[in-house]
């Protein structure tokens, strides 16, 4: 299981730097534009998306996060905006690939934000709501990308795979020659 965790932490930075791309090609009026996203303009999204992930690392490693709010501005300026999630990219990595078998199937517990209340669950299912969400919010980027540029880069996992060759076989490679 860890092998998949690896390879979605590793999508996870390929699919960020694809958008970020398209994303920053934007006039900045576009890029800054209320579109009607949750978080209303790709520069909100963006800046969620690295807010949900130190959150979310900050709950796994058991510690408390710095940022409380799920609409704050960690960065007001692209190049700022573009080392964090690189940052925090590389820490989600890093932090997966320290992941053995065991802590996969151990639970952990939090606060949660917005309603506090404590909440203990199994730590696999909730590093794949972290990739999950995401996918949510990039999609939501990419039709935005779409309505104000007229394309997006594909964000599909298979052409990570294709292009990587990472996740076309997830044999575990502990198994030795058994498992071949």
């Amino acid at each position: 299981m860890k092998q998949l965790f690896v390879m979605l932490a590793n999508y996870n930075r390929w699919a960020n730097g694809r958008l970020y791309d398209a994303a920053f090609a934007l006039s900045e009026d576009d890029y800054r534009r209320d579109e009607g996203a949750f978080f209303k303009s790709i520069h909100g999204t963006l800046n969620h998306l690295v807010v949900g992930d130190r959150i979310w690392l900050a709950r796994f490693r058991g510690t408390t996060a710095r940022v409380t709010q799920l609409d704050a501005i960690i960065a007001d300026d692209r190049p700022s905006l573009r080392a964090q999630r690189d940052a925090t990219d590389q820490e989600l990595i890093a932090y997966v690939e320290s992941l053995t078998e065991g802590d996969l199937a151990s639970t952990f517990s939090y606060t949660t934000i917005t309603r506090p209340q404590k909440v203990t669950q199994p730590l696999a299912p909730a590093l794949v709501h972290t990739f999950n969400h995401q996918t949510h919010h990039r999609g939501q980027i990419h039709a935005l990308l779409t309505r104000l540029a007229g394309e997006a880069p594909s964000l599909d996992l298979i052409f990570y795979q294709r292009e990587t060759g990472d996740g076309l076989s997830l044999e575990d490679p502990s198994a030795g020659a058994a498992g071949a």
